[in-house]
This record gives C-alpha cells, sequence and structure tokens, in this order.
C-alpha cells in the first residue's frame, strides 16, 4: 500500500463508524447480560451473552483510540499544535460538559430510581445532580458531586491523549521517521511487551474505572494503542505486511478467543496454579491476552485496508459526520427505552428489537435536528450547518 500524508484513509472512516455501531450492540448487551453490572438491568438476565461480548470486549475501545491515534497523525502536519489543540478542544470538551450536565442525567436518574435510592421526580434529581455540593447521595459522590461522564468517559481520555500527543510532537515525529527502518515484527514485539507488562502488574492493582486520574491499568493499554496508530498511519512498510498476513492475525485472534472461552468454562481446571508457581502458565496466559488485543486489531486494519480502502459514499460522509452525536445519545436511549419497556414484561428479544429501533429512529431524528442548528451543532461538536459537508480527520 502507498500512502502519502495527506491522502484519506477511508477505510479508517468505515472502521469509525462499524466500531461505533458494535458499541450501540455492546451497551444493548450490557442491559441483558447475566452478573455483570450495569446502570440498569433487565429481569431476564441471559447467560449465554457473556461469551458474545467478551467476542469484542478485549478490543472494541482500544480499535477507537487506535484509530484516532492514526486520525490525528494524518492530520497534525497541516495546523501548528496550539491550533490542533484548539480544534480538538471544541471538538471533544464543549460536548463532554453537554454529556456531564443533560445527556447522561437519564442514566444516573433511573440507576438511582431501580434501585430505591430516591423518589420519583426527574427534574428535582436533576436540579440536585448539576449541583457539584449537593447532599443527594452522598456515598455516590465524586470530587464534584453526582457529576459523570460514564459511557462518554472516551472523550476525557481522548483529549488528554492528544494533548500528551502535541506536546511530545518532535519526539513522535522523530520516532515516525526512525520506525521507518524498523522491521515491522520489532515494532509489533514492543507493543505486545508494553500490553503483556501492564496486564501483568497493574491489572491486578487498578482495577477499571474510566475515572481519569486513578485508571493506571486502562492508560497503561490505550495510551500505547493511541501513539502506535499515530506511528502506524505512516509506515508504508507496515501497512503492506498488515494486508499481506491479515489471515494469520484472524486466525491467531480466533484461537486466543476460543482458549479465552474455553478457560471461563472451566476447560483448564486441572493446570490453575493458586500459588503462582508455574511462570510457564502466566507467560501462557499474557500472550493469549495480548494475542486477543492486538491480533483482532491487526485483522480489522489489514481487512479494512484490502476491502475499504478508496470507497468512499455519500452514506459514509453522513454517518462520518453523525458519529460523535450518536456516540453522546446512544447509551441514554437505550436505557430510557429499556425503562419504558420493561413494565411490559415482554420477551427478551422482542423486547431487545425494539429498544435497538427505539434507540435508532431516536438518534437518527436528532441528529437530523441538531445538524440543522448551529447552536446544537457546537455543543454536539459538529461544524456549523452551512460547513457540514466538510469533513477533517481532526474532528474524529
Amino acid at each position: 500500500m502507498t500512502r502519502t500524508d495527506t491522502e484519506r484513509r477511508y477505510e479508517l472512516d468505515w472502521l469509525r463508524c462499524l466500531a461505533f455501531a458494535v458499541l450501540i450492540l455492546y451497551h444493548l448487551g450490557m442491559y441483558y447480560v447475566a452478573d455483570w453490572g450495569w446502570h440498569v438491568k433487565t429481569d431476564q438476565p441471559q447467560v449465554w451473552l457473556q461469551d458474545l461480548m467478551i467476542f469484542t470486549n478485549p478490543w472494541r475501545m482500544s480499535l477507537l483510540f487506535l484509530l484516532s491515534g492514526m486520525a490525528l497523525s494524518l492530520v497534525c502536519h497541516k495546523y501548528p499544535p496550539l491550533q490542533l489543540l484548539g480544534l480538538r478542544s471544541k471538538r471533544l470538551l464543549i460536548p463532554l460538559l453537554l454529556t456531564m450536565a443533560v445527556l447522561v442525567v437519564p442514566q444516573v436518574y433511573f440507576e438511582a430510581l431501580s434501585q430505591q435510592l430516591i423518589e420519583p421526580g426527574y427534574f428535582k434529581f436533576w436540579q440536585q445532580y448539576i449541583n457539584p455540593w449537593t447532599s443527594l447521595l452522598p456515598e455516590h459522590h465524586s470530587p464534584i458531586g453526582l457529576l459523570t461522564w460514564n459511557h462518554a468517559w472516551f472523550i476525557p481520555y481522548l483529549w488528554c491523549y492528544s494533548l500528551l500527543a502535541l506536546v511530545a510532537l518532535p519526539l513522535l515525529q522523530w520516532l515516525v521517521r526512525q520506525a521507518q527502518h524498523w522491521p515491522a515484527w520489532l515494532a509489533l514485539l514492543l507493543v505486545l511487551l508494553v500490553l503483556a507488562a501492564a496486564w501483568y502488574w497493574l491489572k491486578p492493582l487498578y482495577p477499571s474505572t474510566h475515572a481519569l486520574v486513578d485508571d493506571w491499568y486502562n492508560h497503561a493499554k490505550y495510551l500505547p494503542v493511541f501513539l502506535a496508530g499515530f506511528v502506524l498511519a505512516r509506515q508504508s512498510h507496515w501497512w503492506a505486511q498488515l494486508l499481506q498476513y491479515r489471515r494469520l492475525w484472524l486466525g491467531l485472534a480466533l484461537l486466543s478467543y476460543a482458549l479465552i472461552i474455553a478457560d471461563r468454562h472451566q476447560w483448564f481446571d486441572s493446570l490453575e496454579d493458586p500459588a503462582g508457581t508455574q511462570w510457564w502458565l502466566t507467560c501462557i496466559v499474557a500472550l493469549v491476552v495480548v494475542l486477543n488485543h492486538w491480533g483482532f486489531l491487526l485483522a480489522i486494519l489489514g481487512y479494512a485496508g484490502r476491502y475499504l480502502a478508496g470507497r468512499n459514499s455519500s452514506w459514509l460522509t453522513y454517518c462520518n459526520q453523525a458519529i460523535l452525536p450518536w456516540y453522546l445519545l446512544h447509551q441514554t436511549l437505550i436505557i430510557v427505552f429499556a425503562m419504558v419497556l420493561k413494565p411490559l414484561a415482554l420477551p427478551a428479544g422482542p423486547e431487545a428489537l425494539l429498544i435497538l429501533l427505539g434507540t435508532i429512529t431516536s438518534g437518527a431524528l436528532a441528529y437530523e435536528s441538531i445538524r440543522r442548528s448551529s447552536v446544537l451543532c457546537l455543543l454536539f461538536g459538529l461544524n456549523p450547518p452551512a460547513n457540514s459537508s466538510k469533513l477533517q480527520l481532526v474532528e474524529n
């Protein structure tokens, strides 16, 4: 694959849209999956969903960070770093504030209501929610009271990673140039070792919180992926090998997934080592974890590069513009429709289909309203309506 730094990567746009579509289905699954905590839960939990959701769980958010790092790399030569940071801040931080103050409130409300922690009354609750010094539900407070970003945690993480990348831009540009002389296997070995080290040393100590300040395992997982995307975007020889070995990566990814599922179903109980004396077992588990994570990422990039490169369409343009509003709205819509339908006690299958259709329909109608309003475009991180057709990688 011969690439230039100014060429539009349509395969990345396709992957971004597909990744957010998977995210919608994943969060719908969180309502139904058994034994996994979420904001609200069905009365009809489904155990079988666990195996299906584990298929994407290890890598779905990493894919978004990888694509974001690549997007930043491909656009950083177009703007001075401070201007680029300003554009990213406008694109990300204003929608984050809107999400925290307005969009996620129904999630918090229905979660507290389902646990019988509050009395019904949405607007009364909202007045307490936006007050950082509220006395409501003190056991659930963060330093800013009940205010939370919930599912939108990706946005502050992405902004912080972008800030770090722009501060270290001369170093990253040097690394991009040096990497042109590296064999692909060396770069792959490096990222595998980084993830294996994070899994071994940080995951037991720092469970996932998505709270930014104390989420060290997730930072050790996602920041290297973001930086890897920044470097990978401009390495033509690596891209060529991604396409060449895409079947290998997919095979390794599926094999590692199969081993993870087999372990969850106690196929390897005889190999358990509670004392941790068999170091080789730990090494095997680490290998399975990193291959599952990076195998799927590399396979997805390889197949996208093979079948989606250069394929633009009006549908892709439309979806690419709609991604951020849909991302901000989708989880709240899922929860609202789930709570509306729950008293009807419908079978899980038809109920899930209705929730999905309601989410898609409401999201589409909301986006059509948002993109026609200058104020809403600003709040949701979009270009003004007159410029809605002008897409830039910096916005993604």
